[in-house]
């Protein structure tokens, strides 16, 4: 074979022939060179700005949500709406709304990411937005009553209406509370009986242990006693008890008498009332009645007067008087014989 440099003009088509193989790789490259290496290169960076605005946004809420939830640590507890609000039931309360902003922050962040990445690989995102926005009014008419809900949960949980351990009335049940969710709600009654309750269909909630109790007794005494010696020995007796080391944090004030009840020929019936913890109130009342039984024994303080029976006419109340001894027999008369000397 001839080399190039021997075969004339060989040598002027090798390189044409180069210049256009050169020529169309050049081309090909430009055309799908930003294919192949820059927009992996940009997907790689949002994934990544993504995950890391991610992590921030998390730990940001993390120390926020510590931060509020450190807040009642020290001591018992502070007022919070004119409520006690103690420093476990804050934690459960900020742990819940801690997790619900940070899904929502992970939705968000991923989302927008996730579009921005079918935006670079040339997606065509309004049909994808039409039929998602069609789909997510479908999805809201169908589970209306889901949404509803998972809003009525997030503003129970926010507005702290209840938590763990709180006695409450819901309406449709009664109870403890043992589980409060976006969704539902566990309550356990006094039978043991567990209530699944949907936070929608909640639209009135009592809470028994919020702000503070009263615990409310009827004393009855004697018609003939003292009532203002009763009433003295009734406040003394409750603080006393509100000074007990066992009792001073259910008792949080004074007792106070507020009032007769009912009168009878027999018994006088006293209202009590003492303001106690919430759902301390069943003990203390208990504990109050032990004590006032205490303190009217002491006192001589009777519970009701002596009945007594009227005699009935013509009848003979004196005790019957004993029978009488029984006499000897007196013999029969015999024939009449001499007389005695």
């Amino acid at each position: 074979m001839f080399a190039p440099g021997f075969v004339p003009g060989l040598s002027e088509v090798v390189l044409a022939a180069d210049d256009q193989q050169n020529g169309k790789v050049s081309s090909w490259f430009d055309k799908h060179g930003e294919t192949l290496v820059v927009t992996p290169i940009r997907i790689l960076v949002i994934v990544l700005v993504a995950l890391i605005l991610r992590a921030i946004t998390r730990k940001a809420i993390t120390q926020l949500i510590s931060r509020m939830a450190n807040d009642g640590a020290n001591g018992s507890g502070r007022p919070v709406t004119g409520f006690l609000l103690n420093a476990e039931r804050r934690r459960q309360r900020a742990e819940t709304v801690g997790s619900v902003m940070r899904s929502m922050a992970s939705f968000v962040i991923l989302g927008i990411a996730t579009l921005l990445v079918l935006s670079e690989l040339n997606v065509n995102l309004a049909p994808l937005l039409a039929s998602a926005g069609i789909a997510g009014v479908a999805i809201g008419f169908g589970a209306r009553n889901l949404v509803t809900d998972f809003l009525s949960g997030m503003f129970m949980i926010l507005e702290d209406q209840y938590g763990v351990g709180d006695l409450v009335d819901a309406g449709p049940a009664s109870g403890t509370v043992i589980e409060v969710g976006l969704r539902i709600t566990k309550l356990r009654d006094t039978d043991g009986t567990v209530w699944y309750i949907r936070n929608g269909e909640i639209k009135r909630i009592g809470n028994h242990s919020q702000g503070w109790g009263t615990a409310k007794i009827d004393v009855q005494v004697g018609y003939r006693e003292d009532v203002d010696k009763v009433r003295e020995l009734i406040v003394d007796t409750t603080e006393a008890l509100a000074d007990a080391d066992r009792w001073s944090e259910a008792v949080w004030g004074p007792g106070e008498v507020i009032g007769m009840e009912s009168v009878t020929p027999e018994a006088v019936v006293l209202r009590v009332q003492v303001k106690t913890m919430p759902g301390q109130e069943n003990a203390v009342g208990r504990e109050l009645r032990a004590r006032l039984k205490h303190a009217f024994d002491d006192a001589g303080v009777r519970l009701t007067e002596p009945v007594v029976v009227p005699a009935s006419a013509g009848s003979d109340t004196s005790p019957a008087a004993p029978a009488p001894e029984p006499t000897p027999p007196v013999p029969p008369a015999g024939p009449a014989g001499p007389a005695a000397p």
